[in-house]
């Protein structure tokens, strides 16, 4: 199988990708379990932590969940390789919670299935306070591993999964509070 470091290798000797894409699919290879586990997490604590009241913040209602849900199943378009790893592992890990019916964000008979869904992608993130930290670790994980390119567009795109939520309805200035410190924890800014 070929690793993303061989790919690399021969896109900066000038052959391109097939299709302007990697020929083989980003593997889990250069990351550990834990690592990996971390950036497929991170996208769905994001989302529940930006639809979750906070200090100032009401909590986000069954649209927002559903507006985050599609900003984390955009992902599987991104132009990043590693975006697109990343949400195509956290679908296929979920798909069956999260697409009863073939669809990544296909809305079921309960009401909550939204909220539902979006903690099944978060990981057990047990205490949205934790966030920050969380998005630090992840960062640090991207400098050592992830190439710069793909690093930035993972960030941005965790980033606009909650640009997405707070946006939903009547935007608060706690909302913006809250992204200023998330894209604080995901040097962004």
């Amino acid at each position: 199988m070929l690793t993303a470091e061989v790919l690399m290798s021969h896109s900066l000797a000038g052959e391109p990708p097939s299709a302007g894409r990697r020929a083989a699919p980003l593997t889990t290879a250069a990351y550990s379990a834990v690592e990996w586990d971390l950036l497929t997490t991170l996208p769905g604590r994001v989302l529940v932590a930006a639809a979750s009241p906070g200090p100032g913040r009401p909590a986000r209602d069954v649209a927002a969940g559903l507006v985050g849900l599609d900003a984390v199943a955009a992902g599987r378009a991104s132009d990043s390789d590693l975006v697109r790893a990343v949400a195509a592992a956290i679908y296929a890990r979920h798909d069956g919670a999260t697409a009863p019916t073939g669809s990544a964000t296909a809305p079921t008979d309960s009401a909550a299935a939204p909220t539902d869904s979006a903690a099944a992608l978060a990981g057990g993130l047990a205490d949205p306070a934790e966030l920050p930290q969380v998005c630090r670790a992840a960062v640090r994980v991207l400098r050592r591993r992830a190439d710069p390119a793909d690093s930035a567009a993972y960030r941005q795109w965790v980033e606009s999964v909650a640009v997405r939520v707070c946006r939903t309805g009547t935007p608060q200035p706690s909302h913006r509070r809250f992204l200023d410190r998330l894209g604080d924890a995901l040097d962004l800014r």
